[in-house]
């Protein structure tokens, strides 16, 4: 009798630890079966907010780069202007007639320099990086010719930018503007903001002489510059500063 029981005794055991390890095999199984589930909600859900997240970011950080590109563009443009007033003051001081003889005619000319005075050497008007335009693949500079309508657009969105004023430079630099510029009260409206369709790339020159610089881009800009809101019809030159 005691080894029967012990027997029966033996089996029930048996049998509870294998009802045990198969529902200890079972049950955690589905537990992690639900868990992966959970975990893969919470994923898509994680990755949905953060896509939503990038899509708001996304437009506020190719502004932000877009406007450094800007920013950079009118640092680089104006000491484009300042090597054109260089250049042409030493020409035009160098016994050559005034106009178009003393203007650079290209960009080596003014990466050349100016001679010193006395010296072997030139002295250096325009640094290599600020010969090449920041907001094009191509870095190529339009130059823009004297008599041209983008000069006299560019002179009527001064006027209407500082109402009614234009900034007249000195010296040998205030003849160039008055050879350079056609008359604005013969051509346009005072005080008439030029249309924004319009582009001053129409009288681009290739070569020969030049009295500014403008980008290639026609895209609209997030900074302005007189105003003006289209990269193309920024003009850098020293025509129209004090």
């Amino acid at each position: 009798m005691m080894n029967l029981e012990a027997m029966s005794d033996h089996n029930i055991c048996g049998s509870s630890l294998a009802r045990s390890k198969t529902l200890s095999t079972t049950i955690p199984r589905s537990q992690r079966r639900s868990e992966r589930g959970y975990t893969l909600v919470a994923l898509l859900a994680l990755m949905s907010v953060v896509a939503l997240f990038a899509m708001a970011v996304a437009p506020r950080v190719s502004q932000q780069a877009q406007r450094e590109r800007e920013k950079e563009a009118i640092f680089r443009g104006e000491q484009v202007a300042n090597a054109i007033g260089q250049y042409y003051v030493y020409r035009s001081s160098t016994g050559r007639p005034p106009g178009d003889q003393s203007l650079p005619s290209s960009i080596e000319d003014l990466l050349n320099g100016i001679p010193i005075p006395g010296g072997a050497k030139n002295r250096q008007i325009l640094r290599a990086s600020a010969a090449r335009d920041p907001l094009t693949l191509e870095g190529e500079w339009r130059f823009i010719g004297p008599r041209t309508q983008g000069l006299v657009e560019f002179q009527q969105s001064i006027l209407f930018y500082t109402g009614s004023f234009v900034p007249q430079p000195r010296g040998q630099l205030a003849q160039l503007q008055q050879f350079a510029v056609p008359p604005i009260t013969s051509a346009i409206k005072l005080g008439e903001r030029p249309k924004s369709e319009s582009s001053s790339s129409i009288d681009d020159v290739s070569s020969g002489p030049f009295v500014g610089v403008a980008s290639r881009s026609r895209k609209d800009s997030v900074l302005t510059y007189y105003g003006i809101e289209r990269h193309d019809q920024w003009i850098f030159t020293p025509l129209f500063r004090n």
